[in-house]
């Protein structure tokens, strides 16, 4: 035996399957195709943000949220509907996503700050809903941002497992790349792959795929914790699902590319169920970084609520397609809507009173007040009268911004970046018009405007996140903004169907003797613990919980 156990992937789940298994005495092999420079996977690229129930932050904000309205809310976004069968595809994720709701207003803050992770006083409230108190979306903000971002999440764990390498527990093969499973009379005993050559690119920068060498290793139990497809276009084409329309000609990439899904297909061939592989989460607020790390490398706008929405043809998206609301809703309303199908953009149009309080980037990069633990830059940037750096950055070098002092003026710096002119001066006057003859008074049947009333009245988006009403069109509030937005890749919710102790199902149901499954690679848990829909800050916590208790399972079955 080379280890006890073999985890495939050096992300965040892989992370913490490797840290649980150490404190148990276990020895580890570590396997990632990428370079060492990588150890963190996608998790050191976010925001960090994580999912949280009922915590002294939230209260400390006037919030009131409990484990009975976590799970209303989850259940209303999961709408988990593949129950019936011998083998349903949600009959585990149901399950897991019910243990998820409850360890996130649990022990999860507890137990974090054991692992070194601590928290800024935010609280935003992401993924507001489709406007039903039982459909998609948080009844209250519940997106906890932790010091660091989303290395402040990663690196506690990778230091960890810097750490047991340097102590002899844990074996790194870096540049070794997984190209099948072995088994032992329907047991999984190994893996087998190839070495690929030394690369010294930076973290996130494509690297080389030349093979140098064959290698196979042998344990009592693997673990796949390889990510999801979004690196891969083809593979998002691939399984991009009916009811979401048309998938854009054109997309942009908020993931390395070596997030390419090459283990899910490589599980499949052996054997391992797949469920749910048509379920995905893109966000229609992309951005072209103008400084990129990898191909097609796109940023997302965290917006706030005020920002005017507006398809590729000038028309004002109607709910649930407002800034903030709805993600797959508003990704269905552009992809799906037959005139709009052959358009892979949709517009912002704001001002800089608006970008100055409200948009906020994702991305550990973009956010240095947070990642530097810099708490005067915080106050600064995010309680000041200027927009952040990296978004003044943004507005002066990004290929989709137009700034212009005037309507008409935007307009045609809007028509100048597509290839036919779309947009009509008179039509968005209009449009824009109409919105701001809603704000004189302190209610509207405008959703959007009491939607922006409605955040100023929780204490922590008045404070950050959502400026005081105005007139778009208010020259003192200007210069006038128009943000070209686009369809950016980024998670699977489907994968490995798992049972509750993590072990990888085969086809028929059963779990397969020496196999597990963590993060993106099993849905999340259970092969689609999101369902449908996600609430935010559920992806690396999803990432946590899953190798958590995968790690825990085999330290005491083995």
């Amino acid at each position: 035996m080379d280890a006890d156990v073999i985890i495939i992937g050096g992300g965040l789940a892989g992370l913490v399957a490797c840290n649980e298994l150490v404190r148990a005495g276990r020895r580890v092999a570590l396997v990632d195709q990428e370079s060492e420079a990588n150890l963190g996977g996608q998790a050191f690229w976010s925001l960090g943000g994580l999912f949280l129930v009922d915590t002294p932050m939230q209260r400390r904000l006037g919030v009131k949220d409990s484990v009975e309205l976590a799970w209303q809310d989850w259940q209303g976004s999961a709408q988990w509907d593949r129950l019936s069968g011998p083998h349903p595809e949600d009959e585990w994720a149901q399950q897991w996503g019910r243990a998820y709701v409850e360890f996130a207003a649990g022990e999860k803050r507890a137990w974090l700050r054991e692992q070194g992770v601590r928290f800024t006083p935010l609280v935003g409230w992401a993924e507001r809903g489709d406007g039903r108190a039982g459909g998609h979306g948080n009844s209250v903000p519940r997106f906890h941002v932790p010091w660091g971002t989303g290395t402040g999440v990663s690196e506690p764990f990778a230091d960890k497992a810097r750490e047991a390498a340097l102590a002899g527990s844990v074996r790194f093969y870096f540049r070794h790349r997984v190209d099948g499973l072995t088994y032992d009379d329907g047991t999984v005993t190994g893996v087998r792959g190839s070495v690929l050559a030394p690369d010294a690119s930076p973290r996130g920068v494509s690297s080389n795929r030349d093979v140098v060498a064959e290698f196979e290793l042998r344990a009592q139990a693997v673990v796949i914790a390889s990510g999801g497809i979004g690196g891969d276009h083809g593979q998002v084409r691939r399984w991009w699902p009916e009811r979401l329309g048309t998938p854009p000609r054109k997309m942009v990439t908020g993931v390395p590319q070596h997030v390419d899904g090459r283990m899910l297909d490589i599980a499949d061939q052996s054997g391992v169920r797949l469920v749910n592989r048509d379920r995905m989460w893109h966000y229609t607020e992309g951005i072209q970084n103008w400084d990129p790390v990898w191909p097609d490398h796109a940023i997302r706008i965290l917006p706030g609520p005020s920002s005017l929405w507006f398809d590729a043809l000038g028309r004002r998206l109607p709910s649930p397609g407002l800034p903030g609301y709805d993600t797959l809703g508003t990704l269905r309303l552009l992809r799906a809507t037959p005139d709009l199908q052959q358009y892979d953009h949709s517009w912002f149009i704001l001002n800089q009173r608006i970008i100055e309080k409200e948009f906020a980037l994702s991305g550990s990069e973009q956010n240095p007040d947070i990642t530097n633990r810099d708490l005067k830059l915080l106050l600064r940037t995010r309680l000041g009268h200027a927009a952040s750096g990296p978004i003044e950055a943004f507005k002066e070098h990004g290929a989709d911004f137009v700034v212009a002092d005037n309507l008409a003026d935007l307009v045609r710096g809007m028509n100048a970046l597509t290839d036919q002119p779309l947009l009509d001066y008179a039509q968005l006057k209009r449009q824009i018009g109409e919105r701001d003859a809603e704000i004189r008074n302190p209610y509207s049947k405008d959703i959007q405007v009491a939607g922006i009333r409605n955040s100023r009245r929780y204490l922590g988006d008045r404070l950050f996140r959502t400026v005081k009403p105005h007139r778009i069109l208010d020259p003192t509030a200007g210069p006038l903004i128009a943000v070209r937005l686009h369809v950016v890749t980024r998670k699977s919710l489907g994968g490995i169907q798992t049972n509750l102790s993590g072990q990888a199902l085969g086809r028929g149901g059963s779990p397969i003797a020496g196999l597990y499954a963590a993060g993106e690679a099993a849905g999340f848990g259970g092969g689609g613990a999101h369902g449908y829909n996600a609430l935010e800050g559920t992806f690396l916590g999803g990432c946590i919980f899953t190798g958590r208790t995968v790690g825990r399972t085999l330290a005491t079955a083995l």
